[in-house]
């Protein structure tokens, strides 16, 4: 707005003062920051640390029940409790006096088989289970059905033993015995099983447990427990079978049968205890 004009020059000057259109704008105070709690990271921080505590907690509970130790004494409550139920229920006697008297042929069979295998897993003894297959199903198919149900308690009582008892039981083998029957049996595991089948005097049970511990491989086990157990098992078939008329010719060669391989197998292992007591 020009205030006045001077005349000398001919020149206008504006003037400074402010008129009433002119405005101040007025300085804004800066917005606070946002405060950010030092709570958050410490939480995390603890949620983390105890996720980590639980996980190697857990990783140390899976390390321990996985360890040899704690799979032998699962081993061990597995066939004490097997061996208590054979006590309380005898099924020996069920399989034979209480066979169903619907089952017959293939089937009975069969069932016969699985059950048998079960009984020698907890410690029947097989004499026992061969003379009840003769009695219930004849020469023929008692025969079958008492190899089958051999081999089946056999291989599982071998893998129990492989899987369960190995890793624990294998750094306790320090004496000569020992040594020398482990040697024999991951050397020449074939063939000392066959002769173990084949002349009895170790129990069936002690047999698979020992192999199982030893180094043998599963179809050595398995095809030396079929064939060695054939002769033992069809002459306790046959007994039983013929227990009827304990004169008639068939009882009495299975009696010799019976007798003959323990008598054989008892003058083998004296003469070979001296190669067993070498280190």
């Amino acid at each position: 707005m020009l205030d006045a004009t001077t005349r000398s020059g001919g020149t206008a000057t504006a003037s400074s003062r402010p008129t009433g259109t002119d405005f101040v704008i007025p300085l804004l105070a800066p917005a606070p920051l946002p405060v950010i709690t030092p709570v958050a990271l410490p939480v995390a921080a603890r949620a983390s640390s105890s996720a980590a505590a639980s996980g190697s907690l857990a990783a140390r509970c899976g390390r321990a029940l996985l360890s040899p130790w704690s799979r032998l004494a699962l081993l061990v409550v597995l066939l004490a409790g097997a061996a208590a139920s054979v006590l309380l229920f005898e099924p020996q006697k069920l399989l034979a006096d209480g066979w169903p008297p619907q089952l017959g042929g293939t089937s009975a069979a069969a069932l016969f088989a699985a059950a048998y295998g079960l009984c020698t897993v907890a410690f029947v003894p097989r004499p026992l289970l061969n003379l009840a297959a003769g009695a219930l199903f004849g020469s023929q198919w008692g025969v079958g059905a008492a190899l089958a149900g051999t081999v089946l308690g056999a291989g599982i009582s071998f893998g129990l033993g492989r899987v369960l008892g190995q890793d624990a039981l294998r750094p306790l083998l320090r004496g000569r015995l020992l040594k020398a029957a482990d040697g024999q049996l991951s050397r020449h595991g074939l063939r000392s099983m066959l002769a173990a089948r084949l002349f009895p005097g170790v129990p069936f049970w002690a047999a698979n447990y020992c192999a199982a511990v030893s180094r043998m491989t599963w179809p050595s086990f398995l095809v030396a427990t079929a064939v060695g157990s054939i002769p033992n098992t069809a002459a306790y078939v046959v007994a039983g079978a013929r227990a009827s008329s304990p004169t008639s010719p068939a009882f009495l060669i299975a009696m010799v049968c019976i007798a003959l391989p323990a008598l054989v197998g008892a003058a083998v292992a004296w003469r070979k205890r001296h190669h067993l007591r070498r280190p």
